[in-house]
């Protein structure tokens, strides 16, 4: 029998018995959605934090005090040999391929303008943030190059200029933040957050001031933005000979943005992975269920098994017949699960636009492959029980 011919009459079989096969497809077409849709809002979730990662700017890197071996966050590590300091930024900012340099300090504080009052996040940094972050001034200006005594300026965030002095111009105004006066020079344009840290809600203020503000004597971190065309590794050498020449000692990490981001890439493959999993378990309910039919199938049929065996069937073709018919119920369910998850993902992103979905298509055409793969793993033992009958015993049967 050509190959043709067995594929056309073992879907004709499936589909003779519409309920059975529905039925049997289901627990494969609910496998297939789960993992099309899971997978989605994985990877939905994969390009949410890697945008938020890159949206201030490529090419940085992070020097930490400290030497440790994690990438760790603002302020998680301080150094017990020699703080960074202003001093270490202003330096940075003039090895070879630095286009700029920030320090940062970061607290928390209470802001009082007029009669109104609020706790926001309060991140002393130097004039280059805008560059080095790619945010923008869009009333005023910002932060004026380092000088050794700054003078007490601010410049608010979008949000928290509005929380503050409403619809009036906040510019030359002045506000408290702490025990300390400052006046502001500039708001920032909106920028919304950065996994999880509100920047529209955030107040700007020199380095050196916020050191004072916080009665702190060393810098968190600082931010370096490099040269697109330069070699992150030569960047990386120049960067560590300017800071052991002045520290001594290498005791400072440093941190690019490409290891961030290939750390959590690699934590979001890892929980995309996990999710498919967890919806390939419907795919295992599947599978026993096309077992289950396909053993049923056999016993239904054993006289047309013999028939076909009296009339010079061999046993390889009873047994591609069958196994054919589990390849087309697998198939079948998995075309279904696959347009039904797209369409669940689909609705999803129009109801929910606030939840990031975008289709996984790898794991859509694995798990399409991997249902695939179930029919024919459930079929090969009925079908190889349907090809051991004997044709005068399969006749009798009937």
């Amino acid at each position: 029998m050509r190959y043709t011919d067995l594929i056309l009459l073992s879907y004709r079989t499936v589909l003779s018995h519409k309920l059975r096969s529905s039925l049997t497809a289901l627990g494969i077409i609910i496998g297939i959605a789960a993992v099309v849709v899971l997978t989605s809002i994985g990877r939905g979730i994969h390009s949410f934090v890697l945008a938020e990662f890159t949206q201030f700017g490529t090419n940085l890197i992070g020097v930490h005090p400290g030497k440790t071996t994690t990438f760790g966050v603002s302020g998680a590590t301080i150094s017990t040999v020699r703080p960074l300091v202003l001093a270490d930024a202003v330096s940075l900012s003039k090895v070879e391929n630095i286009i700029a340099a920030s320090p940062l300090v970061q607290g928390n504080a209470r802001i009082e303008a007029r009669d109104k009052q609020r706790r926001t996040n309060v991140l002393g940094v130097g004039s280059a943030v805008p560059e080095i972050w790619r945010i923008k001034v869009i009333s005023g200006r910002f932060l004026p190059p380092e000088e050794s005594n700054p003078r007490a300026f601010a410049v608010l965030g979008n949000k928290l200029a509005t929380e503050l002095f409403g619809a009036a111009n906040p510019l030359g105004q002045r506000i408290r933040i702490g025990s300390d006066r400052f006046r502001v020079i500039g708001v920032m344009e909106k920028k919304g957050q950065m996994v999880g840290f509100d920047m529209d809600d955030t107040i700007y203020i020199p380095a050196a001031k916020a050191l004072e503000l916080f009665d702190r004597e060393s810098l968190m971190e600082i931010h370096l933005l490099y040269n697109s065309n330069a070699r992150v590794a030569e960047v990386e050498k120049a960067i560590k000979r300017n800071l052991i020449a002045r520290h001594g000692s290498e005791d400072f990490t440093l941190v690019t943005q490409n290891q961030m981001l290939k750390r959590m890439d690699s934590i979001l493959n890892i929980l995309t992975l996990a999710v498919a999993a967890l919806g390939s378990i419907s795919l295992l309910v599947g599978s026993v269920g096309i077992l289950t039919i396909m053993t049923i199938a056999v016993s239904e049929r054993i006289s047309e098994i013999g028939l076909l065996r009296a009339v010079g069937a061999e046993r390889r073709t009873i047994f591609q017949m069958f196994l054919c018919e589990a390849l087309a119920l697998s198939a079948l369910g998995g075309l279904c699960g696959v347009l039904l998850g797209i369409a669940i993902v689909q609705i999803l992103d129009a109801v929910l636009p606030a939840l990031p979905v975008e289709l996984a298509w790898t794991y859509i055409v694995a798990a399409f492959a991997v249902s695939l793969l179930i029919g024919i793993a459930a079929g090969v033992l009925p079908a190889m029980k349907a090809a051991r009958l004997e044709p005068l015993e399969a006749l009798r049967a009937e």
